[in-house]
């Protein structure tokens, strides 16, 4: 009798394995997704660019001009504002939907690595109080970035512009 439960137990096992494997040797079809804009996505592309940053230029990106409430057929262009608390994303589209040109800002975002290393290089006693993060996009020339930062040290003040690399510009 126990030998026959082994036996029943052990058939259950084998048949259960084999029924998961069967169920994940599958073929599935190979699919590759390209963004429409996705030359705004990769001149924009900064790995440490802070959460807001990121959505709204994924939105800006993927938004389809053609399906919007806003589509009409006699229109050549397209503006588009995309909004956060953080800042916004002023986006220029053709009549196709493709992406032409943005102007982003956005205030008192974390900063990347790069920025404020370079600041703690150059400036060690002083503290960033404020910074404005600005972009400026055109399909012909890519992306411009740029940080104006305000240090402070006790009562003195200076401002700064750093590219997303952390160089010092002016």
């Amino acid at each position: 009798m126990r030998r026959t439960k082994l036996t029943i137990l052990m058939l259950a096992l084998t048949a259960g394995i084999a029924t998961h494997l069967q169920a994940q040797v599958r073929d599935l079809p190979e699919v590759t997704v390209v963004a429409k804009n996705y030359k705004y996505l990769r001149s924009t592309n900064n790995k440490d660019a802070a959460p807001p940053v990121k959505l709204l230029e994924h939105k800006a990106a993927s938004f389809d001009v053609k399906s919007s409430e806003y589509y009409e057929d006699d229109n050549d262009m397209y503006y588009i504002t995309f909004y956060l608390p953080e800042g916004y994303v002023l986006a220029v589209y053709d009549q196709e939907g493709k992406l032409l040109r943005t102007a982003e800002k956005f205030k008192n975002i974390s900063l990347p690595s790069s920025v404020r290393d370079a600041v703690a290089k150059r400036f060690p006693n002083w503290a960033i109080s404020k910074d404005i993060y600005i972009v400026k996009y055109g399909e012909e020339a890519g992306a411009k970035m740029q940080y104006k930062l305000l240090l402070e040290n006790g009562s003195k003040r200076m401002r700064v512009k750093t590219d997303e690399n952390g160089e010092f510009l002016d």
